[in-house]
């Protein structure tokens, strides 16, 4: 098996001694295997980590494992990820140094500590795992469409400006203003969408629409807490438009694990969903504008390392 370790500098910003002491773990760990194959590389921007891996790939033995480890936050798995989606011969490890690592919530509350255990990674073994595609792109925990996407962009944005410990202190007044602004926003809150799922319509006006492959966002639950990225099933939450305060409020029941009364849920392996005007598209921490989007589910596309020999919950319904 050949092993690539591929770092996001970006996570480790102030840090670099966090990242060193990660960079002699591994080494440490491989001066103790015999024969060991392994490299270690540098994602200096978006997408470099998709050439770095396909530039790896070529240099393994034919027919040999290709264990990819994105090490940092979203942005480096979400890279990695779709670098590595469709090769049999290929698995991916997330090592968690990044301000936000939901998908790894999926194996339970704080296992994903367990996850920065690097010689743990290395001899543990991969599970199946679905992912959501739409086009060329592919997200492994969510996509959101409407009113969340377009709060999270500007949030996105304002962080960009700030150093780490400004931004904490002012993101929760951020947060609360940008959800306010945006409840009265017809074109984020009260959009129409031409929605059709599995071939059954289901247009109309709605605040927001969830795709989830995992059931945790920001750090939390959702309302599609059935959501498991392993049954060949997406679970999809839409959020009827209403009064802006009462947007706000089922925005905030479904984003703390609950399901609003106004909140369709349908399970499906395909969605469209089509707008007059361009709509802001969350697939996992990537931000995407498109009047036309098509997801659908990937059964069992990508091999994700499960270290301590977790796994992933039961799911409700089984994968036709």
């Amino acid at each position: 098996m050949k092993h690539v370790f591929v770092f996001d500098p970006k996570a480790f910003y102030n840090q670099q001694w966090k990242m060193d002491n990660i960079l002699d773990g591994i080494g440490q760990f491989f001066r103790t295997q015999d024969r060991p194959d392994f490299s270690i590389q540098f994602s200096r921007y978006r997408r470099n980590a998709m050439a770095i891996i396909q530039e790896e790939s070529e240099k393994a033995t034919p027919g040999d494992i290709v264990r990819i480890y994105a090490i940092g936050g979203e942005e480096i798995l979400f890279d990695c990820m779709n670098a590595v989606t469709h090769f049999p011969n290929m698995q991916i490890a997330a090592v968690p140094h990044g301000d936000s690592n939901d998908f790894l919530k999926v194996f339970g509350e704080n296992k994903a500590e367990l996850f920065k255990d690097i010689p743990a990674l290395v001899q543990s073994d991969a599970l199946p795992t679905d992912v959501i595609r739409w086009g060329v792109n592919y997200a492994l925990n969510c996509c959101y469409i409407g009113m969340n996407s377009a709060i999270s962009k500007r949030i996105k944005e304002r962080k960009s400006k700030f150093n780490k410990g400004i931004f904490i202190v002012i993101s929760k007044i951020s947060s609360f203003i940008s959800n306010i602004l945006t409840a009265f926003d017809k074109q984020a809150a009260r959009r129409q969408y031409k929605i059709t799922i599995d071939d059954e319509d289901f247009s109309g006006h709605y605040s927001l629409i969830h795709v989830a492959n995992s059931p945790f966002y920001n750090g939390k639950m959702t309302g599609a807490h059935d959501a498991t990225p392993d049954d060949g099933i997406l679970d999809i939450a839409l959020i009827k438009a209403a009064h802006p305060l009462k947007t706000l409020r089922s925005m905030r029941r479904y984003l703390r694990g609950k399901k609003p009364k106004n909140c369709v849920f349908v399970q499906g392996k395909k969605i469209s969903v089509q707008s007059d005007t361009p709509m802001w598209v969350q697939m996992d921490n990537e931000y995407i504008q498109d009047t036309n989007v098509n997801l659908s589910m990937i059964h069992h596309a990508i091999q994700v390392v499960a270290t301590e020999g977790l796994s992933y919950p039961i799911a409700s319904i089984t994968a036709l």
